[in-house]
Order: C-alpha cells, then structure tokens, then sequence
C-alpha cells in the first residue's frame, strides 16, 4: 500500500476502561508500513518503549525492530496486544521482551530498567510513550483520582524511568 493510498483520519472511538484495548477498535489501527524495511539504522541499539503494545507505541517498537532494535515493551495490562505486537517483532527476526505494570510505580520503572540492563548490558534508547486521559464534559466531574492516575501515567511514569535508566545513557 503506498502512503498516498492511506486512509485519513478514524472513526471517533471509546471504550469504558482505560487503557483501551487496541483489537476492540474498528477499524483496527495503522501500526505498519509493509512497504518499509528499514536500513539498520539502530542494528542492535537496546530500546525501552513505554506503552509499545498498542497504538503509537506499538508503531514505533515495529519501525525500531525494522531498523534493527531490541525492542523492550513495557504496557499496563493489555496483554493479548502486546502478545500481538511481540509476535510481529519477533517474525521479523529482532529480539522482544515485554514487561507488564505500572510505570507510575518508580519500584516498577526500576525493576523494567534494571532487567534490561541485566540481559543486555545497557540502554541506547527510551520512548517515553505511555499515557491515558479521562475527558470529562465539565471540570467539576475531574475527580482527585483522575488526576493522580493521569499525573502518574503521564508524567511520574518519565521522571521514573529516565531515573533509573541514567546511569546505564551514554
């Protein structure tokens, strides 16, 4: 399919639980380019990306494993697309680990990082890509919850993980 060839724009979508569950959205989502092979421009840079199973994030964890990343997911809970999303990267030859849990945890962001260091010996690259939002018609209906939850996944969730992955950046 040539990019010209793409269709533009979706369908509004929702689904009740947050994070969503990328195989419920109709139509499905865009996450490959098969005309894109890539050049090897990261041949066996080790990469961290956050909310990589699905959407965005699973686009960028198949373009890096094109390029020639190993790829580390890291998602909340939606395991049947990061299984999904695995399954792609590991047909194209490149190697995929997943870990699953709550980057707003900095214990989580350490445990993520210090298993990666521990298989592969460093870390080249960190997407920071996971996120969530709660829309709400009125700023009334924000509740405290939403707010931290949202903070924690959005913001927290970097600061952790650049955190504890500084030492092992060059």
């Amino acid at each position: 399919m040539k990019t010209s060839e793409y269709p533009v724009g979706q369908p509004a979508q929702h689904q009740e639980q947050q994070p969503g569950i990328e195989s419920e959205l109709i139509p499905a989502p865009n996450y490959d380019r098969p005309d894109f092979f890539g050049s090897g421009k990261l041949k066996d840079k080790i990469a961290i990306i956050t909310g990589g199973d699905s959407g965005i994030g699973k686009a960028v964890a198949i373009a890096f494993a094109k390029q020639g990343a190993v790829v580390n997911i890291v998602y909340l809970s939606e395991h049947e697309d990061a299984e999904e999303t695995k399954k792609i990267i590991s047909n194209l030859g490149r190697q995929v680990r997943l870990y699953a849990g709550d980057m707003g945890s900095e214990e989580f962001a350490n445990e993520v990082v210090n298993n990666v260091v521990s298989e592969f010996g460093r870390i080249d690259i960190i997407v920071n890509n996971a996120g969530e939002q709660h829309p709400q018609q009125n700023i009334e209906d924000i509740t405290e919850q939403q707010i931290e939850r949202t903070f924690r996944t959005n913001v927290f969730a970097q600061f952790f993980l650049i955190k504890a992955a500084l030492p092992y950046l060059s």
